[in-house]
């Protein structure tokens, strides 16, 4: 068994992580939960010891992993104290706030011979798999361009925010998942194109941006904003025999933000009306147009991963260099904002 512990009892937690490791009762026991103020806003889980004295996780040496689910300003110090508790880390995304922080916590799990990772749970996303799937059939032909949103419309969101911070920036808080999807399947880019913006004004929330990566003759563009009342496609990806839309997200968050939990056999399952439609013309000439089981979608998959990794020595899923690399263009991003 993996036996866990986290510091943090709060949305993140409760919403995205606890129903996946749960899940996972042959090789995940979770048992201790830490938070500061001792709140407990969710329904307690049964075995599970809840504690104001983080002391608890850093004494107790059943626990191999510690996942740090905090606001992501608090990310590297509490990264860097279970380190030097002898802990393995699982930190959410963002995982710092930058490259030099990154590596030392990096440089550090090395030295103690321990795992440090960011928590990439989008890479199990059921509308990235499936446009992982197509691609890979090869019926797109040589690939020119992909389209990746990510949109809402939440415009009391930034109007509440009155000036500019990192630890409340949409690119930071929402790049990091969609560029993470475009470096761990695509690889180090060419070259990168930022267009980052406070659209409210200058000292206001950064809410929207639109990156373009370049990978020789194929660009990969991740939009999103705050300001979409109808969302673009989730993936629009086109070759030079065809194009796939796939219009729907995947549906794993919302089923979570309705408690209808991973232990339901049709969590996050696409019905028929959310699958992507392929459209080509096959090497005869011959137009198709057809509808894409949709991949489905786990997050269960990264405690999978961890459990491999820190249980039977399997290579982490989740390289340095990615999220290294991840964390330099978040940081070039918020640079060239237009405040």
């Amino acid at each position: 068994m993996l036996t866990i512990a986290y510091i943090g009892n709060g949305k993140s937690a409760n919403r995205y992580h606890l129903p996946f490791a749960l899940k996972l009762k042959d090789k995940i026991k979770v048992k201790t939960i830490y938070s500061r103020s001792g709140r407990q806003d969710w329904t307690p889980i049964d075995g599970v010891h809840y504690t104001t004295d983080i002391n608890d996780i850093y004494n107790d040496p059943e626990i191999q992993l510690v996942v740090v689910s905090t606001p992501s300003k608090t990310h590297f110090s509490l990264a860097k104290d279970v380190l030097n508790h002898g802990k393995n880390a699982l930190v959410e995304k963002p995982f710092t706030e930058t490259v030099a922080e990154a590596k030392e916590l990096f440089d550090l799990a090395k030295q103690k011979n321990l795992l440090v990772e960011c928590y990439q749970n989008r890479r199990y996303d059921s509308d990235y798999l499936t446009m992982q799937k197509v691609i890979a059939g090869g019926r797109l032909g040589d690939l020119l361009e992909v389209e990746m949103h990510f949109d809402y419309f939440r415009p009391e969101v930034p109007t509440n925010v009155d000036h500019f911070s990192l630890d409340t920036s949409y690119l930071y808080g929402h790049a990091c998942h969609t560029l993470d999807q475009v470096i761990a399947y695509f690889g180090h880019p060419d070259d990168v194109h930022y267009d980052v913006r406070q659209l409210l004004g200058a000292d206001r929330m950064n809410d929207y941006f639109d990156i373009d990566l370049y990978y020789g003759a194929l660009k990969v563009s991740v939009k999103s904003s705050y300001f979409r009342i109808k969302p673009r496609p989730s993936f629009v990806v086109y070759g030079k025999k065809g194009m796939f839309v796939k219009a729907d997200k995947d549906r794993q968050e919302a089923d979570l933000k309705r408690f209808y939990m991973p232990n339901h056999a049709d969590f996050g399952v696409d019905q028929p009306e959310n699958y992507g439609t392929l459209t080509y013309m096959d090497d005869a000439g011959q137009y198709h147009e057809e509808k894409v089981v949709s991949e489905v979608g786990d997050y269960s998959r990264v405690y999978d991963d961890l459990y491999e990794t820190i249980v039977n020595g399997r290579p982490k899923v989740v390289k340095d260099d990615e999220t290294l690399l991840q964390i330099q263009m978040l940081a070039t991003g918020i640079k060239q904002c237009r405040r």
